[in-house]
């Protein structure tokens, strides 16, 4: 009976619609850019000028035109097969009027996948499997062109640039949808799809991060997630393949467009760890997690960075210490606004820091942020300055103030002497009040301390200054013969000079 149906057009589905853009519940925005069938045309023109773009290999047997709902039970995964055929055939999208009437039939054809792989209830054959991730890895995997934008530079600028689209998202994001929906469905079996879903295309499926189009990184990052949690026997490659990723950009090219979809995916791989956290993950945080600090272009990852790496504090708070000495080792010191940022996270790791983790870090830490505090750059003063409205951190401060006030409290007395910004002095003051109420005693022998060491460096520099008065004087009455430089003789070095210091 269902042959009857071989010449009729192809359905338009109501869910695709004709107003842009539907979510389908998936987290992947259907847009609809693509061209339509014209009206009017008759079925078998439109069969002819498909049959010189599809192969005949293509609807051979089934024909794919037909709709699910129009064949048994039995033939249902026969046509699963020709659809997914069918939808091998790529399109050159350069020229939207190319093609179209052929466009539309794949367009159509994908949606009638993914409407069956919604429905299916009964289990995939192998024959299934292997054509979806034949056609989806026909249609996905490709070289992108050449980027010849200048590349981002640093605190996240790169987000001024305008992002660049693929014309042939219309059906890639169709592709992607199947696939999400297919590695996700319940009639995968995972024993049989690891086979066919393998290494090769694991990576190639990763190397499409680098894609410039925002709306392909956002669809890879939720199938990313899902195949990581199809195929458990996958998970370790996953891992070392991510990890090498970042170590390429982190120590070669320091370009790569999806840096912050992976981290977003491996803040929740990352939250799934068992504990005690195995040292392969602890090796993943500080080979990989913490030099993805270096980078120019960390601002535009930072908030996914920081949040793995919080997650691995929740695992095992054991870690703060020598999380906040990489970050110390990476510091960036001619690139304010990265400081501003390093502060911030300071911050945050600190939040979740033990009183004898933050012991062995105390030491350099606030000696960093008390340079930090001097600095001419208002906002990284101040923001080193407003570690101290934090609840927790003014608490360790407390309890170790025996060491982290006599690194403090000097320069705080430098900035309210030489700072120029109006809000950082105030800030100063403020600090500087709350170190004497928590200490009156200590904070006063710290200031002596300080007052004593600027009097015998004031001292040191009017002696130093006179020393070399001396020198110059002394040396301007050794004759200058020629342009010969003027040095001062043996006679003048040994004695004079042992005189006059």
């Amino acid at each position: 009976m269902w042959k009857q149906f071989l010449s009729k057009l192809p359905r338009k589905s109501s869910a695709s619609g004709d107003s842009g853009q539907c979510s389908n519940g998936t987290g992947i925005q259907r847009t609809t850019s693509c061209g339509s069938i014209p009206p009017g045309r008759p079925a078998s023109a439109i069969r002819r000028m498909s049959s010189a773009v599809f192969p005949s290999s293509v609807v051979a047997g089934i024909e794919p035109l037909v709709s699910f709902k129009d064949v048994p039970n039995s033939e249902k995964q026969n046509l699963f097969v020709s659809k997914l055929s069918l939808c091998c055939v790529v399109f050159d999208f350069s020229d939207p009027n190319k093609s179209s009437v052929e466009k539309d039939i794949k367009r159509q054809a994908l949606l009638d996948l993914i409407e069956f792989v919604e429905s299916s209830s009964s289990r995939f054959s192998e024959a299934a499997i292997a054509a979806c991730a034949r056609m989806c890895a026909i249609n996905l995997f490709r070289a992108f062109p050449p980027n010849y934008r200048s590349g981002s530079s640093g605190g996240g600028e790169g987000d001024e640039d305008e992002p660049m689209f693929d014309p042939a998202w219309c059906h890639l994001q169709l592709v992607y949808e199947l696939l999400l929906k297919f590695i996700g469905s319940s009639s995968l079996d995972a024993k049989v799809g690891k086979k066919h879903f393998d290494h090769s295309f694991i990576v190639k499926l990763l190397n499409l991060l680098d894609s410039e189009d925002p709306r392909e990184r956002d669809c890879l990052k939720t199938i990313l997630h899902r195949v990581y949690g199809k195929f458990m026997v996958h998970r370790p490659f996953i891992r070392k393949a991510v990890s090498n990723i970042f170590y390429q950009f982190v120590f070669e090219t320091d370009r790569h467009n999806g840096i912050a979809e992976l981290l977003e995916v491996f803040g929740s791989v990352i939250s799934g760890f068992a504990l005690p956290l195995k040292e392969e993950h602890k090796i993943f945080l500080w080979r990989v997690l913490i030099p993805l600090h270096k980078p120019k272009s960390v601002g535009s990852y930072l908030q996914q960075l920081t949040y793995c790496v919080t997650q691995f504090l929740e695992k095992d708070p054991k870690l703060a210490s020598s999380v906040i000495i990489g970050l110390l080792r990476y510091w960036p010191i001619t690139n304010c606004q990265k400081e501003v940022m390093f502060l911030s996270e300071i911050e945050e790791i600190l939040e979740s820091t033990s009183q004898a983790e933050f012991q062995k870090c105390m030491v350099p830490l606030f000696r960093r942020i008390a340079h930090c505090i001097t600095s001419s750059h208002f906002q990284v003063a101040e923001r080193a300055l407003f570690v101290w409205n934090n609840d927790h951190i003014i608490s360790l401060i407390a309890q170790n103030r025996q060491v982290i006030m006599p690194l403090v409290v000097p320069v705080l007395e430098q900035n309210i002497q030489n700072h120029w910004n109006q809000a950082v002095l105030n800030l100063t003051m403020n600090v500087k009040k709350m170190f004497s109420e928590m200490d009156e005693d200590l904070f006063s022998s710290c200031l002596d301390k300080y007052k004593e060491d600027e009097e015998k460096r004031a001292s040191l520099e009017v002696k130093r200054k006179l020393t070399w008065e001396k020198l110059e004087s002394a040396a301007a009455f050794q004759p200058a013969t020629g342009h010969t430089a003027v040095l001062v003789g043996h006679q003048l070095s040994a004695n004079m000079i042992a005189t006059l210091i």
